[in-house]
């Protein structure tokens, strides 16, 4: 009974430690892109678009280990529904970054502002990213709820608050959208991120 009891204590710490990765990771590799992809504009571009051109694999990569981290480490929560709903943010991620979105924007560089048409894959990254934000959005506030401090409540609240706002402006065609979209989605994963360490 004790090695079946420090077989699941390491399996657990195993999963969180996954978890804990998956934002930080998402977070960097996609800002850095940002940082160093020539004609890449975090105000008018989505980092999804970061999928597009010759380098565009770094991106896939990035939202399917992203991905898979965040199902691998949904098994590390506590509760019925926060491993739940991370696990299917996971699973969003996943297509979003095999489903890659249409060039557009003038990025990559030569491409039309507006595309004519949209493709099949971009309807699918829409749908995936779609099933991604409203899982995260979720899981933010389940954690809320059952939060036992009024601090880390809020944060999860604000998390997921800066995520559906963040959303919601950029589906608008809000000012600056694409920016506060990717900071809503970098807050509401860093925050799982952080759940998974302080359950460690």
């Amino acid at each position: 009974m004790t090695t079946a009891l420090a077989t699941r204590t390491v399996a657990v710490s195993s999963r969180r430690a996954a978890l804990a990765v998956a934002g930080p990771l998402w977070a960097v590799v996609s800002l850095a892109q940002v940082a160093t992809r020539d004609g890449f504009d975090l105000m008018r571009h989505p980092l999804s678009l970061l999928s597009t051109g010759s380098l565009g694999w770094v991106q896939i990569a990035n939202f399917v280990v992203a991905g898979l981290l965040m199902v691998v480490g949904a098994g590390g929560l506590d509760g019925r529904w926060a491993p739940r709903l991370t696990r299917i943010a996971g699973f969003g991620m996943i297509a979003a970054g095999l489903l890659v979105m249409d060039p557009g924007g003038g990025f990559p560089a030569g491409h039309p502002e507006v595309p004519t048409t949209m493709s099949w894959h971009a309807i699918g990254h829409m749908a995936g990213g779609t099933v991604t934000f409203t899982a995260l959005i979720a899981a933010c506030y389940v954690l809320a709820k059952r939060a036992t401090t009024r601090g880390w409540a809020t944060a999860a609240a604000i998390s997921g608050t800066a995520l559906l706002v963040g959303d919601l402006w950029a589906m608008s065609g809000g000012a600056a959208g694409t920016l506060t979209l990717a900071v809503g989605a970098i807050t509401a994963m860093l925050f799982l991120s952080m759940t998974a360490l302080r359950s460690s």
